[in-house]
């Protein structure tokens, strides 16, 4: 079909209606869900979810790595932070029944399945200085882009600047601390494993699918992320996982003076 004129081009644009390509949004999202998308390695995605959206990250090859960024929706300025995430539990590995905290003290999302195990708290995405000496190109259009560049492409579609862009977490790569205190990349679980987060506060939520940047892969070598939410309800009092330790239970109460006095 000539595209060489606007008609053409419109008749062009139109007859792509209904097809389907492995990486993309499916829109609307099928019977039971509010968010179903596929992400390409070396992509990104973002969407703002209510309290209580259960988010399951799936990695059906093995090879995805989702860096994960979350900010409280309508106030931007309370965010993950990864480094109290870790301080206030007191472990610095992610898993089931861990807590994804802001520097107020409060929960964002609560990780309540993972069948993968494999994640980092510690090294943050890749940037473009990085992927520019290591690939030949870290720019965010590029063959090999960088989280970082990413994140801001994302982040830019909700307000945000590069300056509101925190250290982020990642899923699905694993990095363990040596007695010496040197970083050991344990890589993937293998293909076909999960994470479900649930949001016990309205999050806008970045995700950068990119490899990690301990991987010693020395090609650009990551696979498709599936991003499936459905609408549910945020922890309370009586679910096992608010009292599972007297710090989050401290963080969980915060969360909920803080939603009750904003009539949340």
């Amino acid at each position: 079909m000539a595209t060489g004129t606007t008609y053409g081009a419109r008749d062009h644009a139109r007859a792509q209606q209904g097809r389907r390509t492995a990486a993309m949004p499916l829109v609307p999202a099928p019977e039971g869900l509010v968010w179903a998308e596929n992400v390409a390695g070396g992509n990104y995605t973002h969407k703002a979810v209510a309290r209580g959206t259960e988010l399951r990250l799936a990695d059906p090859t093995g090879t995805a790595c989702a860096h994960v960024l979350l900010y409280v929706t309508g106030a931007p300025w309370e965010r993950l932070n990864v480094a109290d995430t870790v301080k206030v539990q007191w472990n610095a590995y992610l898993g089931a029944g861990r807590l994804l905290l802001s520097d107020q003290g409060r929960v964002l999302a609560s990780l309540v399945a993972d069948t993968s195990g494999r994640h980092d708290t510690l090294c943050g995405t890749s940037t473009a200085a990085r992927n520019t000496a290591r690939y030949g190109d870290g720019s965010p259009h590029g063959g090999t882009p960088a989280g970082r560049e990413l994140f801001k492409l994302a982040a830019a579609k909700h307000g945000l600047a590069p300056r509101d862009l925190p250290p982020s977490l990642s899923f699905f790569q694993g990095v363990r601390v040596e007695p010496d205190g040197a970083l050991e990349f344990t890589g993937s679980a293998g293909p076909g494993t999960a994470v479900t987060l649930r949001a016990e506060m309205p999050l806008t939520v970045l995700l950068a699918n990119v490899p990690h940047p301990l991987d010693p892969n020395p090609a650009y070598v990551c696979g498709p992320l599936e991003v499936r939410a459905r609408a549910g309800q945020p922890t309370g009092p009586g679910d096992p996982l608010w009292d599972d330790t007297p710090e989050g239970r401290r963080a969980f109460q915060n969360t909920a003076e803080h939603l009750t006095a904003r009539g949340l």
